[in-house]
């Protein structure tokens, strides 16, 4: 039997209950992600100000810190900041979300987004990010996307579709649509770059990274373990030792802000 496929609005909030799970098992991302951004942007991330919006538990803004960037963190939801808080205290927090950022005119060189342009209105989030942004400076959106031409992958991915309605190579073909059609203001110019890469994890942390998807979320407890029971005999059978090799696409856009510095007492 397929499930009701979950409303956009209720995903959007479903993370929140689950941030601990969210950011114990989520996978993180490569460092060629952040020489593409560096690559794109045509400057470094050392001592870049860096707003990474829709934050969530901090896995991307992590990273940027590490990189040597100068990050705020801007996180609309209460669990996920406060998750976000407990592992980064150093790191500035401000509750918020792109469609109104809590952020002043030209105050960053780079507007990131880790797994959260799609929980935006870009009709607003563009002009908020183009406001913010310097001139000169970058919005770059990216996301961790299940390698579909991996068989195992494509497979799990119809399982999903098949028990909940949600189909995540349709979903991925209509947010790329969206992301690349996003800039009403004909600012931004975006580059791409889709960088690959995997990671080996337990099967059970696998699990625990599937069930940390919003469409897992939002569904009955009942629902989710009757699939996730019947995912793990099928992985399991792909990998009897026990660790899956999970393979991703980081799918990268990167758009500079070309609006002019204001002539002085304009």
């Amino acid at each position: 039997m397929t499930l009701q496929p979950p409303s956009h609005a209720a995903r959007a909030h479903s993370f929140n209950a689950a941030a601990a799970e969210y950011a114990a098992h989520r996978p993180s991302y490569p460092p060629a992600l952040f020489d593409a951004i560096e690559e794109l942007t045509g400057h470094p991330l050392a001592g870049a100000r860096v707003a990474d919006v829709g934050a969530g538990t901090g896995i991307s803004t992590a990273l940027l810190h590490a990189r040597g960037a100068r990050v705020v963190a801007v996180e609309p939801g209460a669990g996920m900041a406060a998750q976000l808080h407990a592992g980064l205290p150093d790191v500035p927090l401000v509750r918020g979300n792109g469609n109104a950022l809590p952020l002043a005119d030209d105050s960053a060189d780079l507007i990131t987004y880790a797994q959260a342009w799609h929980w935006t209105d870009p009709a607003l989030a563009v002009p908020e990010a183009v406001r913010v942004l310097r001139p000169g400076g970058a919005l770059a959106l990216w996301w961790n996307t299940d390698d579909l031409g991996v068989p195992w992958i494509a497979e799990s991915a119809a399982r999903i579709n098949a028990h909940f309605g949600v189909d995540p190579a349709r979903e991925r073909s209509e947010r790329g649509d969206l992301v690349l059609a996003a800039d009403p203001t004909g600012t931004l110019e975006f580059g791409r770059r889709k960088v690959r890469w995997s990671r080996s994890v337990p099967v059970d942390k696998h699990l625990a990274n599937m069930a940390s998807h919003s469409v897992f979320l939002v569904q009955e407890k009942e629902a989710t373990e009757s699939f996730l029971a019947g995912e793990r005999e099928h992985l399991l059978a792909v990998f009897p030792d026990g660790l899956v090799e999970e393979t991703y696409i980081v799918d990268l856009l990167v758009g500079v802000n070309a609006r002019p510095t204001a002539a002085p007492g304009a």
